[in-house]
């Protein structure tokens, strides 16, 4: 499928990078762009060559500024349930892809730009990257899973905090609080994500799909019913080819060689 709003490149290590591509509009989320990303984010769940994804926005100033206030303006009481719903299906798609899905948040990531990123499993972040909920200035709550992600993330006082008083969260804070997981200068961030992405990708893939499957999981479940899912996974595992090897090659101290069976 050809996108006018996503541009999908493929790299030989087995991943995907995916970039947000309305650099004059601050890469905002509109109904075109959330159709065209679920599409991709539908392909590459399906699609067995690609093994991770990296998510970006175009240009330098902004990952995701937020959804497109025009389409905004035109929802009502009952069309607005049905617009946060469609965003949420897309970035619960995301999270539980069962695949490693790190953003790379060049710019801002304000309302659902935020919500985009915290659906992803890790945010590595320029130092310029501002957060936000703003949309208590608009009238709104957000939408796309932003009271939910951001109290796990962060817990409930500061989400409190930060959706009630629509303020920024500079780079620093971020990782501070937990929302970013490392900090890095402008110019380094895409080669930073690539370097853990293709790291992520040289372990077994199997223990990579059933470890995400595991700490998505933990956000809901109950500490016992992790538990068990952990011990289920555990000894799936234990039941793979990889595991063998993996095994194996670290007892006669070299690479392990896996396979993904």
């Amino acid at each position: 499928m050809q996108y006018e709003t996503i541009l999908i490149e493929r790299k030989p290590e087995g991943y995907a990078v995916i970039t947000l591509n309305r650099p004059d509009k601050l890469n905002a989320l509109n109904i075109q762009l959330l159709v065209e990303l679920r599409s991709a984010i539908s392909d590459i769940a399906g699609d067995t060559g690609i093994r991770g994804v990296i998510i970006t926005g175009s240009g330098e100033k902004a990952f995701a500024a937020g959804a497109d206030i025009a389409e905004l303006h035109e929802l009502d009481g009952t069309t607005g349930s049905g617009a946060s719903e469609r965003g949420q299906i897309v970035f619960l798609m995301i999270e539980r892809l069962g695949k490693p899905v790190i953003a790379a948040v060049n710019g801002f990531a304000l309302g659902g730009g935020c919500e985009l990123a915290m659906a992803c499993h890790i945010r590595l972040v320029s130092d310029r990257a501002k957060f936000g909920q703003p949309e208590v200035n608009l009238g709104l709550i957000p939408g796309f899973g932003g009271t939910q992600r951001l109290t796990r993330l962060v817990g409930a006082a500061r989400s409190a905090e930060y959706n009630l008083t629509g303020d920024m969260i500079d780079a620093a804070t971020a990782e501070r609080i937990g929302l970013a997981n490392h900090v890095y200068p402008a110019a380094e961030l895409m080669e930073r994500a690539q370097e853990m992405m293709i790291k992520i990708l040289s372990k077994g893939p199997v223990a990579v799909e059933k470890t995400l499957r595991a700490v998505v999981t933990a956000v809901d479940a109950a500490i016992e019913d992790g538990l068990a899912y952990e011990a289920q996974l555990f000894g799936e595992c234990c039941g793979t080819s990889d595991m063998k090897e993996g095994t194996k090659a670290f007892l006669e101290k070299r690479a392990a060689q896996f396979t993904g069976r």
